[in-house]
């Protein structure tokens, strides 16, 4: 999608506020003992009040309102009778519409006590997404994102996930321009126009190269297995930056 007028941007803002609050609302009600179903149902219900619907449900049927992935699997988890404990690492994915407008927000959490190496990822993780989102602009090259996020790895000792990307955004929930790559790619000759809605999703790891898929379907896991942080939010180019329109608020 290409933002071309205000209406188009207060429509994805209303979106974008909504699920940040909904991954910001599950966040702050998560806790040791409860089930990842209980958790996506929680979400569920702010999305139904704030009169939005779920875009996994609606795009791909799948059976949950949220992705909630923990420890081993690092996206799509199917919300269960999985136990939430202390020192787990827990994704919270939102994606939804309303009024036709998609937006994408996801972030991992800590349940206490949790490894100070695991700590460290967290915080480097948020830190890749944030430094892919400062190459979003009118006129650059989306290979800039890649790139930026690909030094931070190498230089803090990380590898990513190559075959998770992130993907623009806006009138469905993946749109041109397809997998966008958050790590080197070579061939990536694209390059960012105004007004355009990408997420930018980078899958931090120690070790971890490709996502391979469960036998449900839906779950992915690392390989080789190693524990993977994800952070994403929706963005819109400008002249000026990257506008975030997934923060909470």
């Amino acid at each position: 999608m290409t933002i071309t007028n205000q209406d188009e941007l207060d429509g994805l803002k209303e979106i974008g506020r909504i699920v940040g609050n909904t991954m910001q609302a599950m966040a702050k009600a998560m806790e040791p003992g409860m089930t990842t179903r209980e958790l996506d149902e929680i979400g569920r219900a702010m999305l139904e009040r704030e009169g939005a619907v779920s875009a996994p449900q609606s795009t791909y049927d799948f059976p949950g309102a949220t992705c909630i992935s923990v420890n081993e699997e690092i996206a799509h988890g199917i919300p269960g009778d999985r136990v939430i404990a202390a020192g787990d690492l827990v994704n919270i994915d939102v994606s939804a519409s309303k009024n036709g407008y998609f937006a994408d927000t996801g972030a991992t959490y800590r349940v206490a006590p949790v490894r100070p190496s695991l700590d460290r990822l967290c915080r480097d993780g948020r830190q890749a997404m944030r430094i892919g989102i400062a190459q979003v602009g009118s006129g650059r090259p989306l290979a800039g994102i890649g790139r930026a996020i690909g030094k931070f790895a190498e230089r803090r000792g990380y590898t990513l996930i190559r075959n998770l990307a992130s993907h623009g955004i806006g009138r469905a929930l993946h749109e041109e321009p397809a997998e966008i790559p958050t790590w080197p790619a070579r061939g990536e000759r694209r390059r960012i126009h105004r007004g355009l809605v990408l997420t930018v999703e980078p899958f931090l790891s120690k070790g971890g190269l490709w996502a391979t898929e469960a036998d449900d379907g839906w779950t992915l896991y690392s390989e080789p297995r190693t524990p993977v942080v994800q952070y994403e939010h929706t963005v819109v180019a400008t002249d000026r930056g990257a506008m975030v329109v997934t923060l909470p608020g």
